[in-house]
């Protein structure tokens, strides 16, 4: 039975309001009768599921708010203000109908994303394509995707090109083209063209399911502000008991102390934060920024401080070999292809990049290395084809005894001051190649950066574990306040937390697993997520899925607009409980009208929140041109 109620509640919010008008008629026909049994009824009905709530808060230990008003409804029953008991309860349970639908609508971005969610997928098997459900798909399966179709699950493309939508990813609304070897995901909607694709992830693992999954739990997340609302309710609701009963010892006059039991309830007060923080974490959403949960929005409003990885943050992450310069008698695409072999093994760009450039000459590569090991922040150890090989930075080639002459230093210098990466490539403890590597600064860098500090940052450094050249190259383009180059991840968390112990609020935003770390430790951490490792997204507070620095931006401001407009409903509604008990113990408010002024507020404070659904960032109208790091 209660359940029923509970569930019915919508429908004896309008029973209650038709008898009402009921009522209403008869007192306007002079049916005084009618008049009392309706009022009676609407009060009956539409307080049993207030005083179920406040019974089952009860039990909890929790002093609620439906307390109060159960309370005040009963008493203004007992002493006969039929019209009072009857609106209060209407009012209670009709503001609570609008606070639920204005949640609702806050959380339409959210389920924009699942109605996004493809239902089946054509997978090839036993020689046919066959249609199965998207939760039958298995790692490793060929699936095919036609124009106007949904992408459903993870993987890469093996055969044909498509523009594909990835709004539900990235907050992207343009299409991008892709075709083989290019990363598709789940969620995204082929606009034209044909692709068939390899499945590496599937079902939860997908990132379109981690998103949903990550917005859920960030929704349903309490801020520092909800949290201290929580523990003041249990204090607030005992207290206003006492101070009625108090009202009444000293007035005499029940009536009064009904009166000020019920206005004093603060439902618009309770209701302002968590309005705010939907609001703000479904517009970030909505455009691609994933901020998990309201404590983060509250930290990220704060930093004052930005430390950026170079590569793949300030950087495109898209660097390219710019020459391949072989020391040693091997033939070029021989060593070629056994350095691409070694660093199959590597999550970093730079790795990538040069398997990239390897295959781009047609060279077979496969992953039959006989062992890897990670150098973190120098680089990678691998063995191929029986030899040993050391493939990364100049300490690395220290640390494993490789000898680098004056005239491979020089060479290596004149590749870095050009803005080049360069990366030691060392085969059975002798030097055979420098492979010089270039990246391109982000086309958004810099207006997002100008933003970033209109909105109030402080300082902004970058750390790197690039040389001193492209370090200082990049960080003099984009107007850095400083740089600190060949930095290893330890050197980054330790950097990191001098800027805490210096009173700073520091944000660290970096997309490879060497950033992690330093991720983890800064009071904001933020990864890029179309790029980004799982590690990198899993440890960060934020997680950009366009890959743009513009989100930051619009993830900075939003934070600040959000906790601002939290304190804009607070303020509001201690503001109207302050002045509405005054005008109840000067005589000027009724419960009636009290109670309508109190559910008001409560609609005024939904209103502002809702607003954050819309914000966004006026973008510059200057549009800055590609800028290359080696320029």
């Amino acid at each position: 039975m209660v359940r029923w109620i509970q569930r019915q509640t919508n429908q004896l919010t309008f029973t209650a309001g038709a008898l009402l008008i009921i009522a209403f008629i008869a007192h306007w026909i002079g049916i005084v009768a009618v008049k009392q049994g309706a009022l009676i009824v609407a009060t009956i009905v539409a307080g049993v599921p207030i005083a179920i709530k406040a019974f089952q808060a009860l039990r909890m230990k929790a002093f609620s708010i439906e307390l109060l008003v159960t309370i005040a409804v009963t008493a203004a029953l007992f002493i006969g203000e039929y019209v009072e008991s009857a609106a209060v309860t209407f009012l209670f349970l009709f503001g609570a109908y609008l606070e639920a639908r204005t949640l609702n609508k806050t959380r339409a971005s959210l389920r924009e994303l699942t109605e996004l969610a493809p239902d089946e997928a054509s997978v090839f098997r036993n020689g046919d394509w066959v249609s199965v459900s998207v939760d039958e798909v298995e790692e490793g399966e060929r699936v095919v995707v036609r124009s106007g179709g949904k992408i459903p699950v993870d993987g890469k493309i093996l055969t044909g090109e498509a523009t594909i939508n990835e709004a539900a990813i990235t907050g992207e609304s343009v299409p991008v083209g892709k075709t083989n070897d290019d990363d598709v995901f789940s969620g995204s909607i082929i606009d034209s063209g044909y692709i068939e694709m390899v499945a590496e992830k599937v079902g939860e693992d997908t990132t379109f399911a981690k998103i949903i999954e990550l917005v859920e739990e960030a929704q349903e997340s309490k801020s520092k502000t909800q949290r201290f609302l929580d523990k003041f309710a249990n204090i607030y609701t005992p207290s206003v008991v006492v101070l009625s009963v108090l009202v009444y010892l000293i007035t005499r006059d029940l009536h009064l102390a009904i009166i000020f039991l019920v206005i004093a309830c603060p439902g618009a007060l309770v209701i302002g934060a968590p309005v705010s923080n939907v609001a703000g974490i479904g517009n970030g959403a909505k455009r691609g920024v994933l901020i998990k949960g309201g404590d983060v929005m509250d930290r990220l409003s704060k930093i004052d401080t930005i430390v950026f990885d170079k590569t793949g943050t300030l950087t495109r992450g898209k660097p390219e070999v710019t020459d391949f310069h072989v020391i040693s008698d091997d033939n070029p695409n021989d060593l070629l292809q056994m350095i691409a072999q070694a660093e199959m093994a590597s999550e970093h760009h730079l790795g990538k990049t040069i398997v990239k450039h390897a295959r781009a000459k047609g060279l077979s590569l496969q992953n039959d290395y006989e062992y890897a090991e990670v150098v973190k922040g120098n680089g990678l150890r691998n063995r191929v084809a029986g030899h040993q090989f050391s493939i990364g930075n100049r300490m690395l080639m220290e640390m494993d005894g490789v000898k680098l002459t004056d005239e491979v230093n020089n060479y290596a210098i004149e590749q870095e001051k050009k803005g080049n990466t360069a990366i030691f490539a060392a085969k059975n403890g002798q030097l055979v190649a420098i492979i010089s590597i270039a990246d391109q600064i982000r086309e958004d860098a810099i207006d997002a950066l100008k933003e970033l500090r209109e909105h109030g940052i402080k300082q902004m450094i970058m750390l790197t574990g690039d040389n001193a050249h492209t370090a200082k190259r990049v960080a003099d383009q984009l107007g850095l306040d400083g740089y600190h180059a060949e930095q290893l991840p330890v050197d980054k968390v330790k950097f990191v937390e001098k800027l805490q112990n210096e009173g700073h609020k520091v944000a660290m935003i970096g997309d490879g697993i060497n950033d992690a770390p330093s991720i983890a430790k800064a009071d904001i951490g933020l990864a890029m997520g179309e790029g980004g490792t799982d590690v990198s997204m899993e440890t960060a507070d934020v997680v950009l899925m366009a890959d743009k620095l513009k989100q930051f931006s619009h993830a900075y401001a939003l934070a600040k607009v959000t906790v601002r407009n939290m304190k804009q409903n607070m303020a509001f509604a201690v503001g109207t409980v302050f002045l509405l008990l005054l005008g109840v113990l000067a005589g000027s408010i009724h419960l009636a009208s009290g109670m309508f002024i109190h559910e008001a507020s409560i609609l005024v404070v939904i209103l502002n929140g809702m607003r954050l659904i819309r914000f966004n960032r006026e973008p510059s109208e200057k549009k800055i041109k590609t800028v290359p790091a080696h320029a």
